[in-house]
């Protein structure tokens, strides 16, 4: 699948955690009509629903207050409002699980058939990111980019 314009890398981050952009883009560019079919079934599950869990809120009040046309950082400081306050330590936790999410843990699996269901069985798919990279026609980053 091609890149789609306006929709992040999960790897970029809004205030100090990873995914989270990408989320908020992907309520944008649905509601746009932007959004290609593919993306649909997948909104406010998977990564989304972490994501919400990790943040202590509901998808739906989310993507409401996305909607409101709030930029990036007033969403995520809704977000500290409304459900849990996370502090330093919390999110380099959160980002480092999601950066890892599918490497050696209880997704691998399920990573290893979805990428060898795409045709990336060869291309050094390790995590969800990774596959998300490869997916979009962007190289796999290290952990240090």
């Amino acid at each position: 699948m091609p890149a789609v314009t306006g929709l992040r890398s999960p790897h970029v981050k809004v205030g100090p955690l990873v995914y989270v952009g990408r989320m908020f883009d992907k309520i944008r560019l649905h509601d746009r009509g932007d959004l290609p079919a593919d993306f649909h079934a997948s909104l406010g599950s998977g990564l989304d629903r972490r994501a919400c869990g990790f943040l202590g809120v509901d998808y739906a009040a989310l993507k409401a207050q996305v909607l409101t046309g709030a930029d990036d950082e007033a969403v995520l400081e809704w977000c500290s409002e409304t459900g849990r306050t996370r502090d330093e330590y919390d999110c380099a936790v959160w980002n480092g699980f999601m950066q890892k999410l599918g490497w050696r843990d209880h997704r691998s699996e399920f990573l290893r058939e979805r990428a060898a269901a795409d045709g990336y069985a060869d291309r050094g798919v390790e995590t969800f990111f990774d596959l998300i990279e490869i997916d979009e026609g962007r190289p796999i980053r290290t952990q240090h980019e």
